[in-house]
């Protein structure tokens, strides 16, 4: 049985080094790269090669290189994490590209989530705005055993769809005014149908929304690019429920 032959590769990848306000593309070109190789090994396998030339290797983040974490965003060929639909970054594969194909590959673009170096962004705006409602302050306690409290089919999968954001950054990313409303729609959505929620229901929304507007993210403008991105298939009529949580909340405080 012959063996598979590799493909040739030809990147630009940003270059960027900590501290600096701007950065530019570089081309590298990987020779003989397995189209069994996931996105991200090929970058381990070019940054082996750097450290062989005494090159810098390339920053970019990772961590369970199983589209859990969302720590793996990348813009590719212009799109945030991939072309390809529903995965992260992690999760595409070389043999989505062909033989002597030209990948650009970027950081993720916002005010609000500044270049610490190369690919790496830093993405601690949205750790603050959780701190501000993304939470329950009632003693949740252990797991319940099945059917324990009482709430609808409906309300546990609506809960469980808008769970399953991860918090990667991809709706930032993509959308033209660099908002934040996906993420947090999802985060106020997750509370929202669920009994653990209620105490803070009135006031999650108000303060997570100031807290988004104070990080510097841009309003919804119903792009849908968000939408389109997100490797979890997030749905923006979260965006709309966070809405109307909001102006709940808004004339429930005055």
């Amino acid at each position: 049985m012959s063996e598979e032959k590799g493909m040739t590769i030809h990147l630009k990848v940003w270059r960027q080094k900590r501290g600096e306000r701007s950065g530019r593309l570089v081309p590298y070109t990987m020779h003989d790269v397995s189209p069994h190789a996931s996105f991200l090994e090929m970058l381990d396998l070019l940054n082996d090669d750097l450290i062989k030339r005494g090159e810098e290797p390339i920053e970019f983040d990772s961590d369970c290189r199983e589209g859990i974490c969302g720590t793996c965003g990348q813009v590719v060929n212009g799109v945030a994490h991939t072309p390809q639909k529903a995965i992260a970054t992690c999760q595409s594969h070389m043999r989505r590209y062909k033989d002597g194909d030209t990948i650009t590959v970027e950081p993720f673009r916002s005010r609000a989530f500044p270049v610490i170096k190369d690919l790496v962004i830093d993405r601690s705006a949205f750790d603050r705005i959780i701190a501000k409602g993304g939470y329950t302050s009632i003693v949740a306690g252990s797991a319940k055993d099945a059917n324990a409290l009482p709430i609808p089919k409906e309300n546990a999968e609506l809960a469980m769809d808008a769970a399953a954001c991860i918090g990667c950054g991809a709706c930032v990313a993509a959308c033209p005014n660099g908002s934040a409303s996906l993420f947090v729609g999802a985060k106020v959505s997750q509370y929202t149908f669920l009994p653990q929620g209620q105490p803070e229901r009135a006031r999650r929304a108000l303060r997570m929304v100031e807290q988004m507007d104070s990080e510097g993210f841009g309003d919804c403008s119903n792009h849908g690019e968000c939408e389109a991105v997100c490797p979890k298939q997030i749905a923006i009529s979260h965006i709309a429920r966070l809405r109307r949580e909001y102006f709940k909340g808004f004339f429930k405080q005055r």
